[in-house]
């Protein structure tokens, strides 16, 4: 039971520090770090179906395109964002579904997988770009063509659509889903499901030979990777009340990949910590206007690809581990300092 004593002080001083941050913040600010984390689950979904089941999907921005696309266009039509949210979850993970089918029980994998996932990708761009006419409608919908779907319902208090969440609250509902996402995803891969798709990414083939379907799991993780990435899109159309053909684009896709590459591929963590450092240091640099932000993620990645290749999250693990044995070292120094045996006076320690 100690043992569970500082993971919960941690979990709580952390809860804590979530509720009260936007107290301290200017609202740019915040907005700016809410945007950060909404992206975060987006790398998360990749990480998860990438790092645990070895399934490398160029096409990841597909999913969060469709979750913000059917978010938008169900919140028009719904008048209130509560239905909506459940829509654009439910849309890219059945968009997925069928997708995925075609892909893993054709047996095609590898790069194929990847060119596959990124051409359907670029028809959806190609696809919402080309609907910029008043006749392009869903419901009351406009979709609006290359300028996007504006005015979009954003966050309400569920059944009540006149109660507007403010932005203090979505960046703690933003938190708060990313939150869960990681805590079922880890949950998920810590069960009989996620120990066999961890197999499947070592050895297909011999999970295959176990009686196992490797084409069922594999395809279950890629519909929850969609599912989880049309949350983000979700929650990136409320945070701007605005989405565009460019949640589709190459950029877009390229950015998520990025991000698990220089957080760390195989790690839940790794993503969400190269999400947050990429993103700082492009509206950094961008600030500054010195160089193309462009080319500084691709400097950023060939070197991570170079001198990192496990990611920030090796790098901060080792440094853990480094202070971990420091400070433990000292305590028990400390401990066996105090608890040696003094001598009596005017004789021996009994």
């Amino acid at each position: 039971m100690k043992n569970y004593l500082p993971i919960g002080a941690c979990l709580a001083a952390g809860l804590a520090a979530i509720l009260i941050l936007p107290l301290f913040l200017e609202t740019f600010t915040l907005m700016e770090l809410t945007v950060y984390v909404i992206m975060s689950i987006l790398a998360l979904s990749l990480g998860f179906i990438w790092g645990y089941g070895g399934i490398l999907c160029f096409g990841q921005a597909a999913f969060f395109g469709l979750g913000s696309y059917a978010y938008a266009i169900a919140a028009i039509n719904f008048g209130e964002s509560t239905g909506a949210f459940a829509v654009a979850i439910v849309v890219p993970a059945l968009f997925a579904l069928a997708l995925g089918y075609f892909i893993f029980f054709g047996r095609i994998s590898d790069v194929y997988l990847g060119v596959i996932t990124l051409t359907v990708t670029l028809i959806l761009f190609n696809l919402t770009n080309s609907t910029s006419g008043d006749q392009y409608r869903i419901g009351t919908a406009a979709i609006g063509g290359f300028n996007g779907i504006p005015s979009i319902p954003t966050l309400n208090v569920p059944g009540s659509p006149d109660h507007i969440i403010s932005p203090d609250a979505f960046f703690v509902v933003c938190v708060g889903f990313l939150m869960a996402a990681y805590i079922g995803l880890r949950l998920l891969l810590g069960s009989h499901f996620g120990r066999v798709l961890v197999a499947l990414r070592e050895n297909e083939q011999r999970v295959d030979l176990l009686g196992y379907d490797s084409r069922k799991y594999k395809l279950a993780a890629f519909v929850i990777g969609g599912g989880v990435a049309g949350l983000s899109g979700c929650l990136f159309a409320n945070w701007g009340a605005f989405t565009s053909p460019t949640v589709f684009s190459l950029t877009q896709s390229a950015l998520v990949i990025i991000w698990v590459l220089v957080g760390g591929v195989g790690t839940l963590l790794g993503p969400i910590i190269g999400c947050f450092f990429v993103q700082w240091l492009t509206s950094y640099i961008g600030g500054l206007d010195i160089v193309n932000p462009n080319l500084l993620l691709g400097a950023v990645l060939i070197g991570f690809v170079l001198l990192l290749p496990k990611g920030l999250v090796s790098v901060l693990a080792k440094w853990g581990t480094i202070l971990t044995s420091h400070f433990g070292s000292k305590s028990a120094n400390h401990g066996r300092k105090h608890s040696s045996p003094q001598p009596a006076s005017g004789g021996v320690a009994q």
